[in-house]
Protein backbone atom coordinates (compact mmCIF):
# COMPACT_ATOMS: atom_id res chain seq x y z
CA UNK A 1 0.00 0.00 0.00
CA UNK A 2 1.17 3.56 -0.68
CA UNK A 3 2.21 5.71 2.27
CA UNK A 4 -0.67 7.10 4.32
CA UNK A 5 0.32 10.66 3.44
CA UNK A 6 0.65 10.22 -0.33
CA UNK A 7 -2.49 12.29 -0.99
CA UNK A 8 -1.86 14.92 1.68
CA UNK A 9 -3.20 18.26 0.47
CA UNK A 10 -5.14 16.61 -2.38
CA UNK A 11 -8.92 16.90 -2.74
CA UNK A 12 -10.73 13.97 -4.37
CA UNK A 13 -14.29 14.37 -5.69
CA UNK A 14 -16.28 11.13 -5.71
CA UNK A 15 -19.20 10.90 -8.16
CA UNK A 16 -20.48 7.46 -7.13
CA UNK A 17 -24.27 7.05 -6.62
CA UNK A 18 -25.69 8.32 -3.34
CA UNK A 19 -25.05 5.86 -0.54
CA UNK A 20 -22.28 3.96 -2.34
CA UNK A 21 -19.30 6.30 -1.94
CA UNK A 22 -18.22 5.19 1.55
CA UNK A 23 -15.51 2.73 0.38
CA UNK A 24 -13.99 5.50 -1.76
CA UNK A 25 -14.11 7.96 1.14
CA UNK A 26 -12.30 5.50 3.43
CA UNK A 27 -9.58 4.83 0.88
CA UNK A 28 -8.99 8.51 0.15
CA UNK A 29 -8.73 9.33 3.86
CA UNK A 30 -6.40 6.36 4.44
CA UNK A 31 -4.07 7.90 1.86
CA UNK A 32 -4.19 11.31 3.53
CA UNK A 33 -6.49 12.98 1.00
CA UNK A 34 -9.67 14.99 1.50
CA UNK A 35 -12.74 13.31 -0.04
CA UNK A 36 -15.64 15.36 -1.44
CA UNK A 37 -18.85 13.42 -2.10
CA UNK A 38 -20.61 14.60 -5.27
CA UNK A 39 -23.19 11.87 -5.96
CA UNK A 40 -24.24 11.88 -9.59
CA UNK A 41 -27.00 9.30 -9.29
CA UNK A 42 -29.64 8.07 -6.89
CA UNK A 43 -30.46 4.34 -7.08
CA UNK A 44 -34.08 3.42 -6.42
CA UNK A 45 -36.26 0.28 -6.47
CA UNK A 46 -38.24 -0.49 -9.63
CA UNK A 47 -41.61 1.16 -9.91
CA UNK A 48 -43.34 -2.19 -10.54
CA UNK A 49 -41.93 -4.57 -7.96
CA UNK A 50 -44.12 -7.62 -8.84
CA UNK A 51 -43.17 -7.36 -12.53
CA UNK A 52 -39.48 -7.03 -11.68
CA UNK A 53 -39.70 -10.02 -9.34
CA UNK A 54 -41.38 -12.15 -12.00
CA UNK A 55 -38.79 -11.15 -14.62
CA UNK A 56 -35.94 -11.97 -12.25
CA UNK A 57 -37.45 -15.35 -11.39
CA UNK A 58 -37.60 -16.22 -15.09
CA UNK A 59 -34.02 -15.03 -15.63
CA UNK A 60 -32.66 -17.18 -12.81
CA UNK A 61 -34.30 -20.21 -14.43
CA UNK A 62 -32.61 -19.46 -17.76
CA UNK A 63 -29.11 -20.20 -19.04
CA UNK A 64 -26.92 -17.23 -18.09
CA UNK A 65 -27.49 -14.16 -15.90
CA UNK A 66 -25.14 -11.17 -16.05
CA UNK A 67 -25.31 -8.88 -13.04
CA UNK A 68 -24.08 -5.52 -14.24
CA UNK A 69 -22.95 -4.06 -10.88
CA UNK A 70 -22.93 -4.63 -7.11
CA UNK A 71 -26.07 -2.46 -7.01
CA UNK A 72 -27.78 -4.90 -9.38
CA UNK A 73 -26.95 -7.74 -7.00
CA UNK A 74 -28.18 -5.77 -3.99
CA UNK A 75 -31.51 -4.77 -5.52
CA UNK A 76 -32.07 -8.21 -7.07
CA UNK A 77 -31.47 -9.81 -3.68
CA UNK A 78 -34.27 -7.69 -2.23
CA UNK A 79 -36.66 -9.19 -4.76
CA UNK A 80 -35.69 -12.86 -4.58
CA UNK A 81 -33.01 -15.23 -3.26
CA UNK A 82 -30.44 -15.37 -6.06
CA UNK A 83 -30.62 -19.10 -6.64
CA UNK A 84 -31.38 -20.81 -9.93
CA UNK A 85 -30.08 -22.91 -12.77
CA UNK A 86 -28.48 -20.03 -14.64
CA UNK A 87 -24.73 -19.42 -14.67
CA UNK A 88 -24.05 -16.09 -12.93
CA UNK A 89 -21.49 -13.73 -14.49
CA UNK A 90 -20.14 -10.40 -13.25
CA UNK A 91 -18.17 -7.64 -15.02
CA UNK A 92 -15.67 -7.28 -12.17
CA UNK A 93 -14.41 -8.41 -8.77
CA UNK A 94 -16.74 -6.17 -6.79
CA UNK A 95 -19.85 -7.54 -8.45
CA UNK A 96 -18.60 -11.11 -8.14
CA UNK A 97 -17.91 -10.59 -4.42
CA UNK A 98 -21.46 -9.28 -4.00
CA UNK A 99 -22.80 -12.37 -5.79
CA UNK A 100 -20.77 -14.70 -3.60
CA UNK A 101 -22.14 -12.97 -0.49
CA UNK A 102 -25.63 -13.44 -1.94
CA UNK A 103 -25.06 -17.18 -2.27
CA UNK A 104 -23.79 -17.44 -5.87
CA UNK A 105 -20.49 -19.10 -5.03
CA UNK A 106 -19.86 -20.17 -8.65
CA UNK A 107 -20.18 -16.67 -10.11
CA UNK A 108 -17.47 -15.83 -12.66
CA UNK A 109 -15.79 -12.50 -13.41
CA UNK A 110 -13.11 -11.61 -15.98
CA UNK A 111 -9.71 -10.18 -15.16
CA UNK A 112 -10.49 -7.17 -17.37
CA UNK A 113 -13.26 -5.38 -15.50
CA UNK A 114 -15.51 -3.95 -18.19
CA UNK A 115 -17.98 -4.98 -20.90
CA UNK A 116 -15.21 -6.15 -23.23
CA UNK A 117 -13.79 -8.30 -20.46
CA UNK A 118 -17.06 -10.05 -19.73
CA UNK A 119 -17.73 -10.57 -23.45
CA UNK A 120 -14.42 -12.45 -23.66
CA UNK A 121 -15.42 -15.00 -21.03
CA UNK A 122 -15.64 -18.58 -22.35
CA UNK A 123 -19.24 -18.84 -21.08
CA UNK A 124 -20.31 -16.18 -23.61
CA UNK A 125 -18.67 -17.56 -26.74
CA UNK A 126 -21.08 -20.32 -27.92
CA UNK A 127 -24.41 -18.86 -26.86
CA UNK A 128 -26.62 -19.15 -29.94
CA UNK A 129 -30.15 -19.91 -28.75
CA UNK A 130 -29.30 -19.49 -25.06
CA UNK A 131 -31.31 -17.21 -22.77
CA UNK A 132 -28.94 -14.55 -21.44
CA UNK A 133 -30.43 -12.07 -18.95
CA UNK A 134 -28.84 -8.73 -18.06
CA UNK A 135 -29.70 -7.81 -14.48
CA UNK A 136 -29.44 -4.08 -13.82
CA UNK A 137 -31.18 -0.81 -14.61
CA UNK A 138 -32.54 0.70 -17.79
CA UNK A 139 -30.13 2.79 -19.84
CA UNK A 140 -26.36 2.61 -19.57
CA UNK A 141 -23.67 2.02 -22.15
CA UNK A 142 -25.52 -0.60 -24.21
CA UNK A 143 -22.50 -2.60 -25.45
CA UNK A 144 -23.55 -6.01 -24.13
CA UNK A 145 -27.03 -6.26 -25.61
CA UNK A 146 -26.16 -5.80 -29.32
CA UNK A 147 -23.06 -8.00 -29.10
CA UNK A 148 -24.85 -10.82 -27.27
CA UNK A 149 -27.67 -10.63 -29.82
CA UNK A 150 -25.12 -10.73 -32.66
CA UNK A 151 -23.78 -13.95 -31.16
CA UNK A 152 -27.26 -15.44 -31.35
CA UNK A 153 -28.34 -15.23 -27.72
CA UNK A 154 -31.89 -14.49 -26.63
CA UNK A 155 -31.13 -11.35 -24.61
CA UNK A 156 -33.49 -10.55 -21.73
CA UNK A 157 -33.03 -7.20 -19.90
CA UNK A 158 -34.25 -7.39 -16.30
CA UNK A 159 -34.50 -4.04 -14.52
CA UNK A 160 -34.22 -4.58 -10.76
CA UNK A 161 -33.55 -0.92 -9.95
CA UNK A 162 -33.65 2.47 -11.64
CA UNK A 163 -31.30 5.43 -11.77
CA UNK A 164 -32.32 9.02 -11.14
CA UNK A 165 -30.27 12.22 -10.78
CA UNK A 166 -29.06 12.74 -7.21
CA UNK A 167 -29.70 15.99 -5.42
CA UNK A 168 -26.76 18.31 -4.94
CA UNK A 169 -27.08 21.06 -2.34
CA UNK A 170 -25.15 24.16 -1.39
CA UNK A 171 -22.89 22.13 0.90
CA UNK A 172 -21.57 20.22 -2.12
CA UNK A 173 -20.65 23.46 -3.86
CA UNK A 174 -19.11 24.90 -0.68
CA UNK A 175 -16.91 21.82 -0.28
CA UNK A 176 -15.51 22.36 -3.78
CA UNK A 177 -15.03 26.10 -3.36
CA UNK A 178 -13.37 25.71 0.04
CA UNK A 179 -10.61 23.64 -1.55
CA UNK A 180 -10.31 25.64 -4.76
CA UNK A 181 -6.59 26.24 -4.22
CA UNK A 182 -5.79 22.54 -3.66
CA UNK A 183 -5.07 20.03 -6.43
CA UNK A 184 -8.40 18.36 -7.28
CA UNK A 185 -9.05 14.96 -8.84
CA UNK A 186 -12.53 13.73 -9.77
CA UNK A 187 -13.17 9.97 -9.84
CA UNK A 188 -15.53 9.10 -12.70
CA UNK A 189 -16.95 5.65 -13.49
CA UNK A 190 -20.22 6.74 -15.15
CA UNK A 191 -20.81 9.29 -17.89
CA UNK A 192 -24.41 9.71 -16.76
CA UNK A 193 -23.31 10.51 -13.20
CA UNK A 194 -20.72 13.03 -14.44
CA UNK A 195 -23.31 14.79 -16.60
CA UNK A 196 -25.72 15.01 -13.67
CA UNK A 197 -23.06 16.48 -11.36
CA UNK A 198 -22.03 19.13 -13.89
CA UNK A 199 -25.65 20.05 -14.59
CA UNK A 200 -26.47 20.54 -10.92
CA UNK A 201 -23.45 22.45 -9.66
CA UNK A 202 -23.51 26.27 -9.68
CA UNK A 203 -21.19 27.85 -12.22
CA UNK A 204 -18.38 28.76 -9.80
CA UNK A 205 -18.21 25.26 -8.31
CA UNK A 206 -18.39 23.70 -11.78
CA UNK A 207 -15.39 25.78 -12.88
CA UNK A 208 -13.38 24.51 -9.89
CA UNK A 209 -14.26 20.91 -10.75
CA UNK A 210 -13.36 21.24 -14.43
CA UNK A 211 -10.06 22.95 -13.63
CA UNK A 212 -8.91 19.74 -11.97
CA UNK A 213 -8.12 16.26 -13.27
CA UNK A 214 -10.70 13.59 -14.12
CA UNK A 215 -9.70 10.01 -13.34
CA UNK A 216 -11.81 7.71 -15.51
CA UNK A 217 -12.10 4.00 -16.14
CA UNK A 218 -12.21 3.85 -19.96
CA UNK A 219 -11.32 5.73 -23.13
CA UNK A 220 -15.05 6.34 -23.65
CA UNK A 221 -15.27 8.16 -20.32
CA UNK A 222 -12.03 10.00 -21.10
CA UNK A 223 -13.70 11.39 -24.22
CA UNK A 224 -16.76 12.38 -22.18
CA UNK A 225 -14.60 14.12 -19.57
CA UNK A 226 -12.68 15.96 -22.26
CA UNK A 227 -15.91 17.05 -23.96
CA UNK A 228 -17.22 18.28 -20.60
CA UNK A 229 -14.22 20.58 -20.30
CA UNK A 230 -11.87 18.94 -17.80
CA UNK A 231 -8.41 20.43 -17.97
CA UNK A 232 -6.79 17.00 -17.76
CA UNK A 233 -7.82 13.33 -17.82
CA UNK A 234 -6.19 10.12 -16.59
CA UNK A 235 -7.36 6.62 -17.55
CA UNK A 236 -7.34 3.91 -14.86
CA UNK A 237 -7.41 0.16 -15.47
CA UNK A 238 -10.58 -0.41 -13.42
CA UNK A 239 -13.71 1.46 -12.25
CA UNK A 240 -13.25 0.06 -8.75
CA UNK A 241 -11.98 2.30 -5.95
CA UNK A 242 -8.55 0.64 -5.90
CA UNK A 243 -8.11 0.99 -9.66
CA UNK A 244 -9.06 4.66 -9.82
CA UNK A 245 -7.00 5.59 -6.77
CA UNK A 246 -4.00 3.59 -7.97
CA UNK A 247 -3.96 5.76 -11.11
CA UNK A 248 -4.30 8.92 -9.02
CA UNK A 249 -1.46 7.90 -6.71
CA UNK A 250 0.74 7.09 -9.70
CA UNK A 251 0.13 10.60 -11.01
CA UNK A 252 1.30 12.10 -7.74
CA UNK A 253 4.48 10.01 -7.61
Amino acid sequence: MPAASVLAGIHVAITRPAGTGAPFVRRVRALGGTPILLPGLSLRPPTDMPAARAALRGALAGDIVIFTSPAAVRFAGRLLPLRGAAQALAPGRGTRAALVRAGCAKAIAPSRQDSEGILALPALQAIRGLRVALIGAAGGRGVLVPELARRGAIVIPVHVYRRAPARLGQHHARALLAGAAAPLYTLVSSGEALANVLARLPADARRVLLAGTAVVSSSRLAAAAGAAGFARTLIADSPAADGLLRRLVADRA
